[in-house]
């Protein structure tokens, strides 16, 4: 089976299961694993994502209004990658095409590959979506170890937890304040603490740092939406709203890779469970570091 996958989660999770020769195209977005990414990439964005977070905001708004697309595809270039399926999400139209679109460009290719959407919300519901990945694939036995075993990381996790677990304050942006929802309260559940912001399979939603700082968490724990900790820390660093840097102060701040464990529907969710545990006892990993505000 050709597959080509627009989102870089779906990319994990074939890649997951040991579908990864299967795959023939991916994602701008795509950077991990690093044996996928000779592959050729099919979408694209007009969006310079080395804009500070703040102006990426008002680009994506601003193309919203004006009814383009954040995410495109190359049909060209699908056209020759001829898939047999394409795998997408319709969960939010920033992270990847828009449903209606991927649908219309599959019908203009002959013979029209399948389309597989990921909709999962919450730890369930990714799942849920890499058993049905694995079932197209023809993968349904690895997808059944795959998900086996990352149910038991999360149960071991919850074995270890210390009660009473601390209020966690999960952002996903930083200007405007967006609080991380869908399965990010789960990670913090499974890891011994409690959501301070959100429930489980609530959209991220917008706040404000006066509604934040009002929430009193123990721990605020800066996961970027499509950052990773250098971005982050830039991020932070020109920050200047006094309300946010008061809040800041409020409760030790733990920088994330938000990129790479809480953004992407996949098994590196697990991973990300797996450093929220460590950043409730103070310990650096990979992919997570304090951080110490300066002003």
């Amino acid at each position: 089976m050709r597959v080509v996958t627009l989102l870089p989660g779906a990319t994990e999770i074939v890649a997951a299961l040991g579908g990864a020769g299967q795959l023939v195209g991916i994602s701008h977005e795509c950077d991990h694993p690093w044996f996928v990414l000779h592959l050729p990439r099919v979408t694209s964005t007009p969006i310079e994502t080395s804009l500070p977070g703040v102006a990426i905001d008002a680009e994506v708004r601003r193309l919203r209004d004006a009814g383009r697309a954040v995410i495109g595809v190359d049909a060209d270039t699908l056209r020759r990658l001829a898939p047999d399926l394409l795998i997408t999400q319709d969960l939010c139209e920033v992270c990847a095409v828009a449903d209606g679109a991927v649908h219309r460009l599959a019908q203009a290719i002959h013979p029209a590959p399948a389309v597989l959407a990921l909709t999962g919300r919450t730890l369930d519901g990714v799942m849920r979506d890499i058993l049905t990945v694995a079932r197209a694939l023809d993968l349904a036995g690895e997808g059944d170890e795959l998900t086996a075993g990352l149910r038991s990381r999360l149960a071991r996790l919850r074995r270890g937890a210390v009660a009473p677990g601390p209020r966690v304050l999960c952002v996903e942006w930083l200007e405007p304040l967006y609080l991380a929802g869908h399965w990010v309260p789960e990670l913090v559940a499974a890891a011994g603490g409690v959501d301070a912001g959100a429930a489980p399979g609530q959209h991220s939603t917008v706040s404000s740092w006066t509604a934040a700082e009002a929430l009193a968490p123990d721990l605020i724990v800066i996961m970027l939406c499509g950052f990773g900790l250098g971005r982050a820390r830039a991020e932070l660093d020109r920050l200047s709203d006094a309300t946010a840097l008061r809040t800041l102060r409020s409760a030790p701040v733990w920088l994330l890779d938000g990129n790479a464990y809480t953004s992407r529907p996949g098994p590196r969710l697990v991973d990300g469970a797996e450093r929220l545990q460590a950043a409730m006892a103070g310990a650096e990993r990979s992919g997570l570091e304090p951080w110490c505000p300066h002003r």
